[in-house]
């Protein structure tokens, strides 16, 4: 399908501003949940555990759910995903802020918000660039738009800092629906009209496809390393501003608010040139050696992080390290996955890889509050993110990437 029949008034550069412009405002939120811990623990007398069950529920409902939306959108098309999803996320918002109860907090931030990530993140809008942009400048596009979300993150990171020193974590929370909200109008500008014609070329059913993926080594090689880039990441997300803040006993120079801002910050900043760089590189080297790459060199970062004495350069450090490696692996994930199995529910397909990511998104997140509120130390988590990282530069090592050969029936 060329991009004219995408719409008749939407160029290519116009679908990457677009599709950009919705993930750099649906990850961008989410980058400073983190920020929101202490300040919101702190205000209802709640533990870490309430504050990092909630965003492992997040990451749990948006991994299980992914799949379904994703088949919805390659079946009916993304628009009224989009819609739906950004409504959900701004009703999310303003729960977060208006709920002083744990349990009205876990809807709110936890599956609200879960659910509006299920419509509005990579797997929708990589569909939609998968159906209307070439093969050979997939993992480019796909790149630059991985970019733009992590644009996004450098971007909303001192803005929710700013609203939590100037208006307090509620209004914060209620100025950030208003932003979610915009979701909404940049949805339409990524309405494909007709999408029967994206589906073209194939008659293969959803049940045919998922059976095939499930029994593809290669997919399950993907998957398995998936989880371990949710662990990580979002362990780091969500705790790294309060194991900062727990070593300033130790460490003074560390315990400013401005470091951890300033290390989230950079993780955004330095993300922005890792995904364009592995959009860029995905097109010239194998990918499963690339994404080998990006994890062994992230167990590399997180031993020394720990490792060695702490002060806010080596904090930075470590978040421009992290940051360049931190969403890296979305778009050559993606990629393999559209390059074995094609376009046609690519994301569905995406959707299902990610449910893995987002299950170790669960555990990186609520583990780390847990076995924080049982220890003491988050000095276990670290250690099983090196240790899991260990794991995934071996299992993506074996991923095959070429079309799967599929029996033409008559």
């Amino acid at each position: 399908m060329s991009l004219s029949n995408f719409s008749p008034k939407l160029s290519l550069r116009q679908l990457l501003i677009f599709g950009g412009l919705m993930v750099t405002f649906s990850m961008g939120i989410r980058h400073g949940f983190g920020l929101f811990n202490l300040p919101i623990t702190m205000a209802n007398g709640w533990g870490r555990e309430t504050f990092a069950l909630t965003i492992a529920l997040q990451n749990l409902v948006w991994g299980a759910v992914q799949p379904i939306t994703g088949a919805l959108a390659d079946r009916y098309g993304a628009l009224k995903i989009m819609v739906i999803g950004g409504a959900l996320y701004a009703l999310g918002l303003t729960g977060m802020a208006l709920s002083t109860d744990s349990f009205n907090f876990l809807l709110a931030g936890g599956l609200f918000i879960g659910l509006a990530q299920t419509a509005t993140t990579y797997s929708v809008v990589y569909g939609i660039l998968g159906r209307n942009v070439s093969a050979d400048k997939r993992v480019w596009a796909m790149g630059i738009t991985a970019a733009a979300g992590s644009f996004g993150q450098f971007l909303m990171i001192p803005v929710e800092q700013g609203l939590l020193s100037s208006i307090g974590a509620n209004d914060a929370l209620l100025i950030l629906a208003l932003m979610a909200s915009l979701m909404i109008p940049i949805a339409f500008m990524l309405r494909e009209p007709n999408v029967t014609n994206t589906h073209q070329g194939s008659d293969q059913t959803i049940k045919q496809a998922l059976k095939e993926a499930m029994s593809n080594p290669s997919f399950r090689f993907l998957t398995l390393g998936y989880f371990v880039c949710g662990f990580q990441v979002v362990f780091i997300a969500v705790h790294l501003a309060p194991y900062l803040k727990d070593l300033s006993q130790i460490y003074p120079a560390v315990g400013a608010p401005v470091v951890a801002t300033t290390a989230l910050a950079l993780i955004g900043l330095f993300n922005i040139f890792g995904t364009y760089s592995a959009g860029i590189l995905g097109q010239r080297f194998p990918k499963r050696y690339l994404l080998s790459g990006i994890y062994i060199l992230r167990s590399i970062a997180i031993a020394g992080f720990i490792w060695l004495p702490l002060s806010p350069t080596t904090t930075y450090i470590f978040a421009a390290i992290m940051g360049f490696l931190w969403l890296s692996t979305i778009p050559l994930t993606n990629a393999i996955v559209a390059q074995i199995f094609g376009v046609k529910y690519l994301s569905m397909l995406s959707g299902l890889v990610f449910f893995s990511h987002q299950l170790g998104s669960f555990c990186g997140a609520y583990f780390g509050g847990y076995l924080f509120d049982r220890t003491g130390s988050y000095l276990i988590v670290w250690e099983i993110a090196i240790a899991l990282g260990v794991f995934a530069f071996l299992v993506n090592l074996p991923v095959k990437e070429r079309a799967i050969h599929r029996t033409v029936t008559a």
